[in-house]
């Protein structure tokens, strides 16, 4: 099954249930606050990207392609987290929330990348990453913070570990549409596969795992080989955009987030989702 791209044509009957939410006739889901990380390395082709495939029976994006990530945890809120880089009131202002969410965001995502990948964004000092994570006691800490048994906090203070928030970059936001039954209100970072770590196929909600180029996962998507929401697509071929994974980090410097909700718009003589304004030249340019 192929999933449209944007612009994404919409069916009638969506487009009213769309104009029922607009008129107050039914009441939104409320949205649960996450995070996701785009992971990269750099290829002959540009940013390569980290994607997981999505168990097809999953209840939110089955069958679909993500970058790691997941909801925020209320443990991912406890203020003694070791913690190297922006602070926290600094984050704030670049993810366009209060500081205590910012935290919880900024530690949700290093923890769910290491949760769907095995790749840790922390060190034993402020200049340090971990090179290795690949051993049994290292799995053995990642399925209990899987299983929600060990908190990211203990985890690190246990190690002796900070979390190496300077990795990060900050790249968009992206809320669910009204009309969905399940909603997140999704904070997109950007991260470097830190040198000496590697990838591992660990995530429970993921068939399978792959690196693409940014570009050629756009591509895999409009040819129909690879199911991608579109906040995925489009970062993609927005990422794709540049020459390697540190001109993202680069380009991140200095980005806020306004959260981005799309919304139904006129698309011809129909309906389709809207996009974010500074992506529309890069889909007009693919499609034309």
């Amino acid at each position: 099954m192929q999933i449209p791209l944007p612009p994404v044509p919409l069916p009638a009957h969506l487009v009213d249930v769309a104009r029922e939410y607009a008129d107050g006739t039914r009441t939104a889901a409320e949205p649960r606050n996450a995070a996701t990380v785009v992971l990269m390395r750099p290829s002959d082709e540009g940013p390569s990207v980290y994607l997981l495939r999505r168990h097809v029976t999953m209840e939110f994006a089955g069958g679909m392609c993500v970058f790691p990530g997941g909801g925020v945890d209320p443990r991912d809120f406890d203020a003694s987290v070791a913690w190297a880089g922006p602070s926290p009131s600094e984050w704030a202002e670049s993810l366009g929330t209060d500081e205590e969410t910012a935290r919880a965001l900024v530690c949700a995502a290093v923890r769910e990348t290491f949760e769907e990948s095995g790749v840790l964004l922390a060190g034993e000092s402020e200049s340090t990453v971990v090179e290795d994570t690949t051993g049994a006691d290292w799995e053995a800490d990642r399925l209990a913070l899987e299983s929600r048994d060990l908190a990211m906090t203990e985890f690190l203070q246990r190690r002796g570990l900070v979390l190496r928030t300077d990795l990060l970059g900050v790249w968009d936001g992206w809320l669910t549409p009204v009309f969905e039954p399940k909603r997140y209100r999704t904070w997109f970072f950007v991260a470097l596969l830190p040198d000496g770590q590697r990838t591992r196929d660990v995530s429970t909600e993921s068939s399978e795992v792959t690196w693409l180029g940014a570009l050629a996962a756009a591509d895999a998507a409009d040819a129909g080989d690879l199911m991608m929401l579109p906040p995925t697509y489009l970062t993609c071929l927005e990422i794709g955009q540049h020459s390697s994974p540190l001109a993202v980090l680069e380009a991140a410097q200095g980005r806020t987030v306004d959260m981005f909700t799309p919304g139904v718009e006129a698309l011809g003589d129909g309906f389709t989702l809207s996009m974010p304004d500074h992506l529309r030249p890069l889909v007009a340019a693919r499609r034309s």
